[in-house]
This record gives structure tokens, sequence and C-alpha cells, in this order.
């Protein structure tokens, strides 16, 4: 049998204000705002909301809407909703009111969202997590190879197969190894080694069964990390060092990068 149909107890109308919905929104907590629908107990429910601005910040590729932005209103919430049980008697003081999430996502005809960095003169910080965005051991030939394999049927199939082109005309599933701004360390550019190298070598953008780019930000002092060795010696290398960043550099960029040092202990290797 099919789970119910929840029941719509708050809808929207993104065309008006958070003052003409059907259902009117608030922007305070206060026990004597009263609720503005009911649900019982065991019933799966849908609330609609609009975003923390009510539709004051649009989708009109302009920065304007952030800079004058009215802080003092928000944040929109819909509710309040009265919790009753089977037999119509609320909850009291005292109850512990269990909700579970079922389901949730964007309104229909709304998928789109932003985020913002405020003028410097609201005192905009960054809690500091400093960590290494890159940290990884050098693969085997045999490991490579099936790197530049499975990037290069990605990069050739992968927006095709998955119907991303117009989306990701501009973001590549894959990059290949290429010369132009290689850098290999001791190899001299110019050499025979370093063209053929240069031209094998895998780009340090994505993580890989090396470790590599993780962007963990609780990858920070106290964390141990454990990496497979593929060569001789391991060759450990690491880079890309982070003040701060979310749970994955998901945006570009999503850290603040910096300059920086890793103090490590090397522990006797593991079978």
């Amino acid at each position: 049998m099919a789970p119910p149909t929840p029941r719509l107890v708050i809808p929207i109308d993104l065309k008006k204000k958070p003052w003409e919905q059907k259902l009117p929104l608030h922007n305070r907590w206060h026990p004597e705002i009263p609720p503005v629908t009911e649900i019982k107990t065991g019933e799966m429910f849908r609330i609609e909301m609009v975003d923390w601005t009510a539709g004051a910040i649009q989708d009109n590729n302009s920065a304007i809407d952030v800079k004058t932005v009215d802080l003092s209103t928000v944040h929109y919430l819909s509710g309040p909703i009265r919790v009753v049980d089977t037999d119509g008697n609320p909850a009291e003081p005292g109850d512990l009111l269990a909700v579970e999430i079922c389901n949730l996502g964007p309104l229909p005809g709304d998928e789109w969202g932003f985020t913002a960095i405020f003028d410097r003169e609201n005192g905009v910080r960054f809690p500091g997590l400093v960590h290494p965005g890159i940290i990884g051991t050098a693969p085997s030939k045999e490991l490579l190879n099936i790197w530049n394999e499975r990037e290069r049927k990605l990069e050739e199939t992968g927006p095709q197969s998955l119907k991303l082109c117009e989306v990701l005309h501009s973001r590549p599933l894959a990059n290949l190894p290429s010369t132009k701004g290689c850098i290999l360390g001791k190899i001299q550019d110019g050499t025979p080694d370093w063209n053929r190298i240069a031209n094998e070598a895998a780009r340090t953008i994505p993580g890989r069964e090396n470790g590599g780019n993780c962007d963990i930000k609780n990858l920070s002092r106290g964390s141990k990390i454990y990496l497979p060795v593929f060569v001789e010696g391991a060759n450990l290398s690491t880079g890309d060092m982070h003040f701060s960043q979310g749970d994955g550099e998901v945006s570009f960029c999503g850290a603040i990068e910096m300059s920086g040092f890793l103090e490590l202990k090397y522990f006797p290797h593991l079978i």
C-alpha cells in the first residue's frame, strides 16, 4: 500500500507578501502568537515555507537585493501549528514532541537558491578550522593508468549519458593530464622524461584512492588519517591549506584559501 499523501496544512503563494498569505507568517518567537492550523498525533502533514527573506532577495543577477535587505524582518516562519492527540487533547508543558522529517525539497517553480557575503562593516567573521585540502600518497603506475582510463571515459561520455551537457558546459567532469602549467618537482622542464610524465600525470583536482583532494574540514589538529601506500616510500604529499570551509568545497571557491604549515608525526606502517 502506498504511503498516505501528506495533508497540506500551510500553503504558500510566492506572489504574495508574508502578511498576505492565506495563513499569515511570523518572524518572532512568543507564546501569545496564535496558531494558524492544527495537526493530530500520527498525522503526516506538509508545510510550505518562503525563503528567510520572503523573496526580498530575488533571482535577478544583482547584488543590490543583498546590500539593501532589511535584516530586522528575518526569519519568516510558517506556523504556529497547534498539536493535539487523536482525542483532540492539546500537547501540554512537559510533554516531549517528536517530529520526523520524512521528505523535503524546493517549492515547485522556485528551484533556485543563493548565498552571500555581506559588507565587512556588518562584522562578518568566519571561525577558523584550519586543515589541508589535499593530502595523499603517490599512485603506482597501474593505479595511474586506471585513473586516466576512467577519467578519459568520463570526459568522453559522462555529460551525454547524464544529460548534463547544458549545465556542465563550463564545468568539465574530468581534467585529463596536460603539460600546460605542469610542475614536476625535481624533473626539469624540457627533458624527455618531463614531457612523457607531464602527459601521464593526474591532476590534483578530484579526490581518489590515494586520498588527495578530500576537503574534509575536520581533518585538523588532533585527527589521524590512514592513507594507502602504492610506491616504495609512500611519497606523501600535502597542500591546499584552508583557513575554513563548509562540509566539502562544493563551490568555487568554497573555502578560505591560505598558505600554512603542517606538523606531522609518522607512525610505523600498518599491514
